[in-house]
């Protein structure tokens, strides 16, 4: 039985060292989210690299960078266990952690709203160079000047104002026909013959009904789009269109929510699509929002409401790894010592 148990306990002794070793020399995988991961004049940086990079140093570790294109790229290689570890804001929850291990919470964060900072402005501006109200205007005009033009073939034998040829003609009928419309026409400019008067008749009483109907949907378009480009919590984005990231648990908890959206595969073409006015809104981790919000310099954006949806951020590693028990060790050093505190002020001020 003692035999047994040496036996044991050597391969024990073995099976730890071999940890260690590869320990080493980790491959730590993530995927660019600012301020979490990113890259800077050709050098890896943000606050969990920063965070990372005060752990390796606490245990005397080495490790590479292996940067990927999506989240679902990054937590599939650490399902796989082609990688060691993967941190970026990867949010700890209860399906992630059947099929991986997390470490103690490095971040306390949770979803938010982003909207446009000022949507009354977008939608009247959108509103006036529309194809629509183009289009509009260039039928009122060529309505105005076919009116004015018609009048001139009745009326030209019997006023000298209308005795000219069609194209001297073709101003004074459309200035005539617009002063019509808005004046009540010229006095001393009235038809003179019947059937002038009565088309006279005919385009006054038919542009009351045109210019009230044309008005009336000028500004029901520009009281609608003002409303509902305003949003102001989360039962506001059912009108909306949505952009998240896929597979985030942004997008999960628009699924339960039954609140359809836009699925974009990273952050990247996400804001992008938000900036050309693609989408709507943006429901996302409330850390990375803020951090675009105020970094940008034209105040396009605006963040909605209070955080939601609290979750926690965690450095994520396969099933089983024997590397996270020193690493939450160490995470709690850095903590007890101040440098966690340290990182946390550098990238998002005093808390």
């Amino acid at each position: 039985m003692k035999k047994y148990f040496t036996i044991l306990c050597a391969l024990a002794a073995c099976f730890f060292e071999a940890s260690i070793a590869s320990a080493e020399n980790l491959t730590v995988t993530t995927v660019t989210r600012p301020p979490f991961s990113m890259v800077e004049n050709g050098k890896d940086t943000g606050f969990s690299i920063d965070l990372l990079d005060e752990v390796a140093n606490n245990l005397d570790w080495t490790y590479s960078i292996n940067r990927v294109q999506s989240f679902g790229e990054m937590l599939t290689a650490v399902q796989e266990g082609t990688a060691d570890a993967a941190i970026a804001n990867i949010s700890i929850t209860a399906s992630r952690e059947t099929v991986m291990d997390f470490s103690q919470p490095i971040f306390e964060a949770g979803l938010q709203i982003m909207a446009p900072s000022d949507p009354n402005t977008g939608s009247v501006w959108h509103l006036l160079f529309s194809k629509d109200l183009v289009l509009a205007i260039f039928g009122a005009f060529a309505l105005l000047l076919g009116g004015g033009m018609l009048m001139w073939q009745l009326e030209r034998k019997h006023q000298d104002y209308f005795d000219l040829n069609a194209r001297e003609a073709m101003f004074p009928a459309f200035w005539w026909a617009l002063n019509l419309i808005v004046n009540g026409g010229f006095e001393e400019r009235q038809p003179r013959t019947p059937l002038g008067r009565l088309f006279g008749v005919i385009l006054v009483i038919s542009s009351l009904f045109f210019v009230s109907v044309f008005v009336a949907k000028i500004t029901a378009a520009m009281t609608v789009g003002a409303i509902q480009a305003n949003v102001s919590d989360i039962n506001d984005l059912y009108s909306k269109n949505v952009g998240t990231i896929i597979g985030s648990t942004a997008a999960d908890f628009l699924d339960k929510r039954d609140l359809g959206y836009s699925g974009f595969s990273d952050t990247g073409t996400l804001l992008e699509a938000f900036e050309s006015e693609a989408i709507d809104a943006v429901v996302f981790d409330a850390p990375i929002l803020a951090y675009y919000v105020n970094s940008q310099t034209n105040n396009r954006a605006r963040l909605v409401g209070h955080v939601f949806l609290a979750e926690n951020y965690g450095i994520a590693f396969p099933s089983n790894s024997p590397l996270s028990e020193q690493i939450n060790q160490s995470l709690l050093e850095l903590r007890e010592d101040g440098t966690y505190d340290r990182i946390y002020r550098k990238w998002f001020g005093n808390r």
